[in-house]
């Protein structure tokens, strides 16, 4: 398990590279602008609830993994209720009616937010725990890079309009373990773990194709962030 864990590691360094973070991280762009992909993220966030509930945890169980796979659960099951605040205190929270809001969902340029989530469905369907905890750590490792820089712009924002972000901000990141590995104990016991050639081949694909599908959507993100207009940003301007 332990070179499972070091290939999410060099995935993780490879992932904070991408465009969208260079982008998040350019001061000389509006700081809401630089958040204004936060719509086109809706599906994915807001269905991140139902993957810790519905997919990840498993109770009652004996299984000492799945015990630490439901206690992390619980973790990270409710945040999208700060996503809904930002929303509002970064003035994205347009009004639009009930058939154009379902028709941006399932639209085309918030493709790969669905894809995602339909790979996270996918992989913790009916899935072992150890593939559970892979799934977490690779999820874990995407969002710290996430929500360090968003953090950064959530200062900026709050510095401008007196408003603070919860789910854009250190409030959030604070919260977050980062890894289920952060845990007292944890990290030792997981690398501990023997897997098959067999397994561990498998673990391996399953690395590669969550961190293909994450970029995916982080590419998603960056395009709506730069085609869409923000009407507040012109009025501060």
């Amino acid at each position: 398990m332990q070179q499972v864990l070091e290939l999410i590691e060099q995935k993780k360094q490879e992932f904070a590279q991408v465009a969208l973070f260079k982008f998040m991280q350019d001061q000389s762009i509006n700081p809401r602008r630089r958040l204004a992909w936060a719509p086109c993220a809706a599906h994915f966030i807001m269905n991140f609830g139902e993957l810790n509930k519905y997919f990840l945890r498993v109770e009652p169980t004996n299984d000492p993994i799945q015990t630490l796979i439901n206690k992390h659960t619980y973790e990270d099951d409710h945040h999208w209720l700060w996503f809904l605040e930002d929303l509002k205190n970064l003035e994205f929270d347009k009004s639009v009616n009930f058939s154009e809001a379902l028709k941006f969902l399932w639209s085309e340029e918030t493709k790969n937010a669905r894809c995602l989530n339909y790979q996270l469905y996918r992989y913790t369907s009916q899935a072992t725990p150890i593939q559970k905890i892979i799934v977490i750590e690779v999820t874990e490792s995407t969002g710290n890079i996430m929500f360090s820089t968003a953090s950064e712009i959530g200062k900026e924002i709050k510095a401008i309009t007196q408003k603070p972000c919860r789910y854009f901000a250190d409030f959030h990141l604070n919260v977050e373990t980062g890894h289920m590995t952060s845990l007292s104990g944890i990290e030792q016991f997981l690398q501990d773990i023997q897997l098959s050639e067999e397994n561990r081949q498998e673990a391996f694909e399953l690395v590669e194709n969550l961190f293909t599908a994450f970029t995916q959507f982080t590419n998603e993100l960056l395009v709506y962030a730069k085609t869409h207009q923000i009407e507040q940003e012109l009025k501060a301007a």
